[in-house]
């Protein structure tokens, strides 16, 4: 095989349109490209020309000997891909950008937020002449979590932000930094000044377990921690106690085994990173031996990718698989074969008495112990049954123990917030919209000029690539409304909107909110 992908898809979808003898899949005009965690290189139809590795942001497709010892299981992983799913007979069509006409009225869009989504919906917008676009965030440093929730050692995945920094750079693009959108700017002051707001917030907020407990100093959210140690404003000021011999992570999704591989992985191997220097120091001193990580349903049903468990079975750490796996046989799903394949190779491992992660499943907490702070956690063993609305849920039916522990990060995923001025969803936690238009409530009217992208828009589902296409489908709506005539003219320009912003946030210097960036390893930062 000459070339393999080695990590999950970035969406941008160039190496699918630069290889010329069809051979990367899915392609983004198949029905799978949305859900699947990577694109593969089918083995017996590349040519081995390069096209793709010169194509891909992100660097993520390697040739085959070049592969580490560690990402040598993506061989097979990309042959099995083939092999299961063939034929794949469709060229890529590349999806075109949406149309704008600009030729007797210039469109001028805020976005509201910097991550990923907000990138790519600025990117889709600027190909087209006549189309300005700022940027809002309130922190210092722009591209939310593709800077703030990605661990430090995924050096290939945070180059993400080499591609933000070239769409940042083109004509027409501006931003400002520490700016608040509800608190210094408001929603009707955009209205009154850009022809369309485009919302790309997120989801700031970690669902919560609901649990006796939870608000003891010593359970912390999974996500916070990962912010804690990538350096984000908010969190520079928390202290975690490290000086427990055990950790339980709740939940076992990507950001959970980022964790564990964080706290038991040699802090040596960090030091060139961008981690944060105090993260840094305090996992030099962290007397963590195990992490253990809980998962409420079965193997099948780990929530964690498989490039991400490729990369945590490359390192130096015991892997502890407890309870029994389902054989593997016909008919499964190419995903769930290989995530199967994958804790299998667990049971061939040496186990030589190094840091562990333990992976238990049918598990979940029942009560965070503790009088001050944690202590310890009660759970209890589950079973799956099939509820009234069809969906199999996972039901606690006998209690199975407690374990000690003084740290216990929760991993359950996140959940969108409500901002001022704007119509909220509380059940989804997203702002309600349809294909973007945002709605004066789910099922109601559109508001014209208002538009959601990413996690507020569809939930907190995907990876940073379905922000790509999630943004397309945004502003193929903005444009097809400006065009249409439908995006009331704003009252004000861009200067008289620039005087505003400085009378509620005089500290910002001349001429910009942030004037000058400087490049960290991987990111641009406030200076």
């Amino acid at each position: 095989m000459p070339y393999v992908v080695t990590q999950p898809c970035c969406g941008d979808a160039s190496c699918v349109y630069s290889c010329p003898v069809n051979c990367i899949h899915p392609t983004p005009d198949e029905p799978d490209f949305l859900t699947a965690e990577m694109v593969y290189v089918d083995p017996e139809a590349c040519v081995d020309c390069g096209a793709c590795v010169t194509a891909c942001p992100v660097d993520a497709i390697v040739p085959a000997t070049k592969l580490t010892e560690e990402q040598k299981p993506f061989i097979q992983i990309n042959a099995d891909f083939y092999r299961q799913i063939r034929p794949r007979p469709l060229m890529a069509r590349p999806v075109p950008a949406a149309r704008i006409h600009t030729e007797d009225m210039s469109l001028r869009v805020a976005i509201v937020g910097s991550g990923p989504a907000a990138m790519y919906a600025a990117d889709e917008l600027l190909t087209q002449p006549g189309v300005s676009v700022t940027v809002f965030d309130r922190l210092p440093t722009p591209y939310g979590l593709a800077r703030y929730g990605v661990a430090p050692d995924h050096v290939k995945t945070r180059e993400v932000g080499a591609l933000f920094d070239v769409i940042s750079a083109q004509p027409g693009f501006g931003w400002y930094l520490n700016v608040e959108i509800g608190t210094h700017i408001s929603h009707s002051d955009l209205l009154g000044h850009f022809h369309a707001v485009i919302y790309a917030v997120g989801a700031a907020a970690d669902r919560k377990l609901g649990i006796p407990g939870e608000e003891l100093p010593g359970a912390v959210s999974a996500t916070d921690f990962v912010a804690w140690y990538n350096g984000h404003p908010d969190y520079t000021d928390q202290v975690l106690d490290l000086s427990g011999s055990r950790a339980v992570i709740i939940g076992n999704g990507n950001v959970a085994v980022d964790v564990a591989r964080i706290l038991t992985g040699d802090p040596t191997d960090l030091a060139d990173t961008d981690i944060a220097p105090y993260a840094l120091r305090a996992l030099r001193s962290s007397r963590i031996e195990e992490v253990v990580v809980l998962g409420r349903r079965g193997p099948l049903e780990s929530a964690f990718t498989i490039p991400e468990f490729v990369d945590l079975l490359g390192g130096d750490v015991d892997i502890v698989l407890e309870g029994e796996l389902p054989e593997l046989g016909p008919g499964l799903p190419f995903h769930l074969e290989q995530k199967l394949r994958l804790l299998h190779s667990i049971r061939t491992r040496p186990v030589r008495g190094r840091k562990r992660i333990v992976f238990r499943y049918s598990t979940v907490p029942t009560r965070i112990v503790g009088d001050d702070r944690v202590t310890g956690l009660d759970v209890a063993r589950t079973e799956l049954y099939s509820a009234p609305d069809g969906q199999v849920r996972a039901v606690a039916v006998e209690e199975s123990g407690r374990l000690t522990t003084g740290l216990v990060l929760t991993s359950v995923g996140y959940r969108g917030v409500a901002l001022p001025g704007l119509p909220f969803d509380e059940h989804a936690a997203v702002i309600p919209n349809r294909e973007g238009r945002v709605l004066e409530r789910s099922g109601g009217e559109v508001l014209a000029g208002v538009y959601a992208v990413g996690w507020i828009k569809r939930g907190a589902s995907g990876f940073i690539g379905t922000n790509k296409s999630c943004a397309q489908e945004t502003v193929r709506q903005l444009a097809e409304d400006f065009n249409g005539g439908r995006l009331p003219e704003p009252v004000g320009g861009a200067a008289d909107f620039d005087r505003l912003v400085r009378s509620r946030r005089p500290e910002l210097r001349a001429g910009g909110a942030v004037t000058r960036l400087r490049r960290t390893r991987h990111f641009l930062t406030h200076t």
